[in-house]
């Protein structure tokens, strides 16, 4: 179900080939139909950080996005990884479904610069 990643859009060129050549992502498909994707960087170079996880509107609430975590969950834990990272703005209903996957609450950060200014970003952590 759950595939390395093949494409990431919204990526300039040199990212997207960083991606794909260092493997950091995945599509989770349904019938063959790629139906979300997750994708990641290492935080302070050793940390695994969730920087994306997108499931299609349609498929929402399936357990989708579930499952894909699960698997980038077992990937990072085979390589030997003990800690993983997320993180979503505080206005995003996103913070329930992470909280409810066993991550928890570590921290966050406001950017208020004129023409970048966002809700807070609240970062969550987790030992696996």
């Amino acid at each position: 179900m759950c595939q390395p990643i093949l494409t990431i859009s919204n990526l300039p060129e040199p990212e997207f080939e960083n991606k794909v050549s260092n493997k950091r992502g995945y599509i989770i498909f349904d019938d063959n139909k790629p139906i979300g994707l997750l994708r990641y960087n290492l935080f302070w170079d050793n940390t695994p950080f969730c920087t994306m996880l997108f499931i299609d509107w349609n498929y929402q609430g399936k357990g989708y996005g579930k499952k894909l975590m699960e698997h980038w969950e077992a990937d990072m834990k085979s390589q030997g990884y003990g800690m993983l990272l997320t993180s979503t703005q505080v206005d995003e209903e996103a913070q329930h479904f992470y909280r409810k996957l066993g991550y928890k609450d570590c921290g966050g950060f406001v950017i208020d610069i004129p023409g970048y200014e966002q809700p807070m970003e609240m970062f969550f952590i987790k030992c696996i």
